[in-house]
């Protein structure tokens, strides 16, 4: 399953856990009392305390580093590097019995502690698509010829049917600037 998807499946079962009632709220509309609003202090699920980490658009290479910490813990806790290889064994390729291993321990661990993308191109976003098309707009204006955004709907595709290595070159050497201007102009 793509990150995208596993994200999508995320968050509609912590919308629908959301939904259901407490024990208390249940067992107070079955008897003879009348269901109200009152608040009561809520115990926080255990999926709402450990919060994943959120990438940013201005995020650093070290920073997204720090951020894979919890991920590379859980990861080495099943028995695997985050690269899906075995804690240490040598560099070698891994088996099939391994790989499955690898993917279930990654299932596992990436629901909960891998970073989420920025929000600007979370596909729980409704605002995802417009982001990623104003990006594509800002970039043409800069001159890149061969930019759209992929069938995914929130990302980039540079170089066209084409590949035009001039387009993808200059065409991520530009995003970053077209990502700020467009999210500063989506926030005002």
């Amino acid at each position: 399953m793509r990150r995208s998807q596993v994200l999508v499946v995320a968050t509609v079962a912590l919308g629908l856990l959301s939904a259901c009632g407490s024990p208390k709220e249940k067992e107070a509309s079955q008897g003879t009392k009348v269901a109200t609003l009152a608040s009561s202090a809520a115990t926080p699920s255990a999926a709402a305390t450990a919060q994943r980490p959120r990438e940013r658009l201005d995020t650093t290479p070290e920073e997204f580093e720090a951020m894979l910490g919890p991920y590379n813990k859980c990861m080495k806790e099943h028995g695997f590097t985050s690269k899906g290889q075995v804690a240490g064994s040598e560099a070698r390729p891994a088996t099939e019995k391994e790989k499955s291993a690898a993917d279930e321990a990654n299932r596992i661990c990436e629901p909960q502690f891998y970073p989420l993308p920025p929000w600007e191109k979370d596909p729980a976003n409704p605002e995802a698509r417009d982001f990623a098309r104003d990006v594509v707009k800002c970039l043409k204006n800069k001159g890149i010829k061969y930019v759209e955004v992929a069938d995914d709907g929130i990302s980039l595709s540079l170089g066209g049917e084409q590949n035009d290595p001039t387009s993808i070159r200059r065409g991520l050497d530009l995003a970053p600037e077209c990502e700020r201007t467009v999210a500063a102009a989506m926030k005002k």
